[in-house]
């Protein structure tokens, strides 16, 4: 996902290890990063039994206490008004409930934000979200992708010059970056990339290789640099998000900006699929599927409306975090389809999160789901295993009132 704001940003710039230490959360449901139940070394097994079995209980208890139009909303990733923690979006959060905000670009610095997402944190009441607390994301990834600026972020280099440091390197130096995320309140990172591009392929691969989002041009070495990012930003308490799968290093039109794009060449078996593999092990607590068509695994389907892609995901990579889309508001990919429908499609098909770079879109989204959720017991109980996907991941990184 690179968002239209974000996209303003990259063309005025132009113009211009697997995780072992306290961060390694695995496969949902997690514990929570710097909690008492995070491990530090390999946990006993009762310790690992009690606590999976303390964090069901506590997303049993959340889930039932919630009305289902504040299950529908914790659905939904959504793109700020201008506003940003405003009336626009305080009404919006009434009404529908959503449960996840995501960031456009600032440049104000880590102090001021982290006022703002402070601000925002203290509308998620009984009534908005049940007190479940919000993920507040950016897509944080470095060099063009860079959305949050000021004082007190680093200067991030691109994943390209990541990729040649040392995984320990990258490792401390996620660590460094998310520990910046986490004081200015943001603690659910969009990164990283973890698509491979083939060697040479940089300049015709506009989504991934022309931005310079990839560590490298092989799966094994971007899936060490993307399991020692993912591990580092853990440690700081920032969830991340590996994408997009099952990979755009190989297609050429950005479906932000494209409809049609087509990867004829990436199988179930990939060795492509590597670098993946090795953000799961890593512990990565979400998966974004990307808006392409993958004629090889499910060519009569977009990826992110593809039950074949999911079980990919979840079966075959053995994933059992929150898997979540790429932007089903306002990319180009899914312009053709009305809104409602990409939703219910996205969650018919096995996914959990909807991302919408903007507001309006999700409104519909969020009507359709609800709406369906009401008039379909099969869809209802779709929609219950994303949201208890969604609260595990929120009961590892602290966000849920218990």
């Amino acid at each position: 996902m690179l968002t239209a704001a974000t996209a303003v940003a990259v063309a005025v710039t132009a113009a211009g290890c697997t995780s072992g230490g306290p961060s390694a959360v695995s496969a949902s449901p997690w514990t929570a990063p710097g909690s008492s139940a995070t491990r530090t070394g390999d946990p006993s097994p009762a310790a690992s039994a009690a606590a999976t079995a303390a964090s069901a209980s506590c997303v049993t208890r959340v889930y039932d206490g919630m009305t289902e139009a504040q299950r529908v909303g914790q659905l939904f990733l959504v793109g700020l008004t201008p506003d940003r923690a405003g009336p626009v979006t305080a009404a919006a959060l009434q009404a529908y409930h959503f449960g996840s905000l995501l960031l456009s670009p600032t440049s104000e610095g880590v102090t001021a934000l982290g006022a703002a997402t402070a601000h925002m944190q203290s509308l998620a009441t009984s009534p908005v979200t049940g007190g479940v607390r919000f993920f507040i994301a950016a897509n944080q990834e470095g060099g063009q992708i860079q959305p949050l600026t000021g004082p007190g972020f680093s200067v991030m280099p691109s994943a390209v010059t990541q990729g040649t440091w040392s995984v320990a390197a990258l490792r401390a130096a996620a660590s460094r970056w998310g520990g910046e995320l986490k004081s200015a309140g943001v603690n659910l990172d969009l990164a990283p990339v973890m698509d491979v591009v083939p060697p040479g392929g940089a300049s015709t691969n506009a989504p991934v290789g022309q931005l310079e989002r990839d560590f490298g041009s092989g799966p094994a070495g971007n899936g060490a640099h993307g399991a020692a990012f993912i591990a580092g930003m853990a440690s700081a308490g920032v969830a991340t998000t590996a994408k997009h799968f099952p990979g755009l290093g190989r297609v050429t039109g950005n479906t932000d900006f494209t409809s049609g794009v087509v990867d004829s060449v990436t199988t179930p078996d990939d060795p492509y699929l590597g670098s993946f593999r090795a953000a799961i092990s890593a512990g990565v607590p979400f998966v974004m599927v990307a808006l392409a068509t993958y004629t090889r695994i499910d060519a009569s389907r977009l990826a992110v409306f593809s039950p074949t892609v999911m079980r990919l995901l979840r079966s075959e990579l053995g994933f059992g975090g929150v898997i979540i889309s790429d932007d089903l508001g306002d990319a180009a990919a899914v312009a053709s389809i009305p809104a409602g429908d990409r939703a219910i499609s996205f969650l018919n098909a096995g996914g959990d999160m909807i991302t919408s770079q903007s507001l309006a879109p999700a409104e519909t989204m969020a009507q359709a789901v609800l709406a369906r959720t009401a008039a379909d017991a099969a869809f209802r109980a779709e929609v219950s295993t994303a949201v208890r996907h969604i609260l595990a991941a929120k009961r590892a990184y602290g966000l849920l009132p218990c």
